[in-house]
């Protein structure tokens, strides 16, 4: 260890004289600090122990005046059946504005006190922050337990969902957190109070812009309410930033951060927003929510486009979009048509032209299966077959080789066909000019007398050669007989 810490006061010294910087370069670090000072507040300044250093927009102008005249508007009740087209110049208008882009600040505020109670309680509960994601449910839980170390003394009933609340309970059971000094108690009730408190002061802001969305957004209303429209336009920050919005991104406005403690994700739905509050979500069938959560929202923004630009008032448009979704989940839950039976065709009475003759049935001889080849496509039982491989491999005999003389070939018939080729092949004479083969001998072989000498010629041609071999001589001519008187 004194080694290391040797080394590391080295390597410190080693940067302390690197840090040599010209003075002119001091002096313009010094200006721009000067001139940050103004802009940003010192970060070593802020007291994180301190809630109100902290925290500061319950104590601006703003936020007080926004909120007198939400309260004073939600007294009183307005008629917006005569007002006139222009939308930007209604106060009423420009109040919903500031109060949608007010409980932006607010949200982003109950984060910032959310960080504060979870790095005061951190020391009593470390794995707290793990289980509640949510920051009102986490100062809920926070204030509900306070400074208690046996969780079975504490009822979370109505706070968190039964399987949290069991996991909560088994995980503070073997926490190596320790209880909170009465001061760091003190300030994160404090900071829990503040956070409920402003979460209160949303919902009021929420349903003053509900209130008055049938004036504002009475397309997008139609579509998903009145209570889920101001959501939307609260969480995108106007009517305006919501009509920018992709759809894609309206489907996951509101979606919280759903924590199994381990359970199986099986059954877990998939991440959807403000948009499955709606009526038309909740009467669509679990298998096509996915799919109608997309096309409300589609929907959704193209009325919000409607209604950023003042193109139809009186929600027509909007009435018209929402019958349009209701159709297209009808039509999705509508069964797949039947499969009727496939008739048979209508047999022909005709009888169908069949090519015959004499051509046919030769072309039927001359492609016919030969003997041989049935024999090869057949199989005795019982008899292994014979290959050209041997063993079983390469190319089949069949039954080639087993019937009768035990040998490959097989005499076959001549059929009709050859018979006829063969006559007309002896028929023919492919010899040149009546020369006689050289293969023919004089000499003959008989029973009677042995050998005996033979004219080969006389075989060939019997009626002998020359002028006897024809009816007519090949060298003579007809005579001329003069007539006489």
């Amino acid at each position: 260890m004194a080694s290391l810490a040797d080394s590391f006061l080295a390597d410190l010294d080693e940067l302390s004289d690197n840090e040599g910087y010209p003075e002119e370069d001091n002096a313009e670090a010094a200006g721009m600090e000067d001139d940050g000072d103004d802009d940003m507040p010192d970060l070593e300044s802020l007291n994180y122990d301190d809630l109100d250093s902290v925290s500061k927009l319950q104590k601006t102008q703003r936020y007080n005046d926004i909120m007198q005249k939400v309260e004073d508007a939600l007294q009183k009740s307005t008629d917006f059946s005569n007002q006139g087209s222009i939308l930007e110049e209604d106060p009423e208008y420009q109040l919903i504005v500031d109060c949608n882009a007010l409980s932006v600040d607010i949200e982003n505020e109950i984060i910032i006190i959310h960080n504060f109670i979870r790095d005061k309680y951190r020391l009593k509960f470390p794995e707290l922050e793990s289980l509640v994601h949510h920051p009102i449910d986490y100062a809920r839980v926070v204030k509900k337990i306070g400074n208690e170390m046996d969780l079975t003394l504490v009822d979370l009933e109505g706070l968190l969902p039964s399987a949290i609340i069991m996991v909560v309970s088994v995980t503070a059971s073997t926490t190596s957190g320790k209880p909170l000094s009465e001061e760091n108690l003190k300030k994160t009730v404090e900071a829990c109070d503040r956070a409920l408190t402003l979460d209160a002061a949303k919902k009021k802001v929420l349903d003053f812009v509900e209130s008055r969305m049938g004036y504002i957004a009475p397309n997008l209303s139609a579509i998903v309410g009145s209570a889920v429209a101001s959501k939307l336009m609260g969480t995108a920050g106007g009517l305006g930033a919501l009509a920018k919005m992709p759809a894609c991104n309206v489907q996951l406005l509101g979606a919280k951060r759903k924590n199994l403690a381990g359970f199986s994700t099986a059954t877990s739905q998939f991440r959807v927003g403000y948009l499955e509050q709606t009526e038309v979500f909740q009467s669509t069938p679990p298998a096509l929510r996915t799919r109608a959560c997309r096309l409300i929202a589609a929907k959704s923004t193209l009325a919000a486009r409607i209604d950023s630009i003042r193109g139809d008032p009186t929600g027509k448009a909007g009435r018209n979009l929402l019958e349009e979704i209701r159709k297209k989940i009808e039509k999705w839950q509508e069964p797949p048509p039947a499969k009727l039976p496939k008739p048979l065709p209508v047999p022909d009475s005709e009888p169908k032209k069949k090519r015959g003759g004499r051509r046919l049935r030769k072309m039927k001889e001359r492609y016919a299966q030969t003997d041989m080849m049935k024999l090869a496509n057949r199989m005795q039982f019982g008899i292994p077959e014979e290959s050209s491989l041997g063993d079983g491999l390469g190319e089949g005999y069949g039954m080639l080789g087993q019937a009768g003389s035990g040998k490959l070939r097989v005499s076959a018939g001549q059929n009709k066909l050859a018979a006829k080729v063969a006559k007309k092949f002896k028929e023919k004479s492919y010899g040149s000019s009546g020369a006689t083969s050289g293969l023919t001998s004089s000499l003959a072989f008989t029973p009677v007398q042995g050998i005996e000498l033979s004219n080969p010629q006389a075989q060939g041609n019997p009626l002998g050669g020359g002028t006897q071999s024809t009816y007519f001589s090949e060298t003579g001519t007809f005579s001329k007989i003069r007539r006489t008187q």
